[in-house]
Formats: structure tokens, sequence, C-alpha cells
């Protein structure tokens, strides 16, 4: 006997690098308030991940890039409380613009942070992806799952 299908959600985040630098977003929201991620967002229905990934990046830095200049570095599995999601993020090998916080309702600040120095409060399941963007490239990461 087969179990029920999973219908996870799908999230693209971006890893927007600058020499060593990596820019990660506060969160303004409920969940997470306060607390780092990468710009991300949850794809659209008929929307390939790069596209939603180039749309969520600029929705919420202005920053413009090419979904064809976004290259798949990790994927992370995650589950909490019984609901799934699956995250791919994308490092941005060109870009243009300058990060600004488009979203201020959603968006506390924007920063960069060197790869050695990156904040203790990121939040888990975004966390374990950049982890694995920076540490793992290529691989899959589960997170939350016992």
């Amino acid at each position: 006997m087969s179990g029920q299908p999973a219908q996870p959600t799908i999230d693209t985040h971006v890893l927007l690098r600058d020499g060593e630098k990596v820019l990660l977003s506060q969160r303004g929201g409920p969940y997470g308030y306060g607390r780092w991620h990468l710009p991300s967002g949850k794809l659209d229905r008929g929307e390939t991940l790069t596209a939603g990934a180039a749309r969520e990046l600029f929705e919420e830095t202005g920053v413009r890039v090419d979904p064809d200049h976004l290259r798949l570095v990790h994927v992370v599995h995650h589950q909490e409380n019984g609901s799934e999601r699956i995250g791919f993020f994308f490092a941005a090998t060109e870009w243009e613009g300058t990060p600004s916080n488009r979203e201020p309702d959603k968006c506390l600040a924007l920063q960069w942070f060197a790869d050695h120095d990156l904040p203790e409060d990121i939040i888990e399941y975004p966390g374990a992806g950049l982890r694995g963007c920076l540490d793992h490239p290529g691989t899959l990461t589960l997170h939350g799952w016992h």
C-alpha cells in the first residue's frame, strides 16, 4: 500500500555574492521576525524555478538577474510541523543593480555579510541551505526530518 503523494511548497532562494560577501535579508513578517535569510520566495504556478528565483530577487532587492545566470547550488528538503518544503538554492553568476529594500513591510534590512562572519540568528531552514551552498555545493540537505 502506498501513502499519500507529497505536496511540498516549492521555494527559491538566491545567493547573491559580492566577492567573499553574501547578501542577507532580515525578516519583518511574523515568521522569523528579526532573523536573517537569503532573498527567497514561493514558486508561482506555471513558473520555472529560475524565473521564480529571478522574480523574487527583483521584488525583494531590485537586483536584476537573467534566469540563465542562476546556477543551482543546493537543495533542501525541509519538514516542520507536518508540512514539507523543498528549497532550491541558486547562485547568481551575473547580476546588475544595487540591492535596496523593496519590501519594507516584509523586510527590516538588507545587509552584506562575509562568509566567515555570518550572523548567528539565521532562520534554520534557509540557514541549512546557505551552509550547504558554502560548504557542500551540489548536494542535498534533509532538514527537520527525524
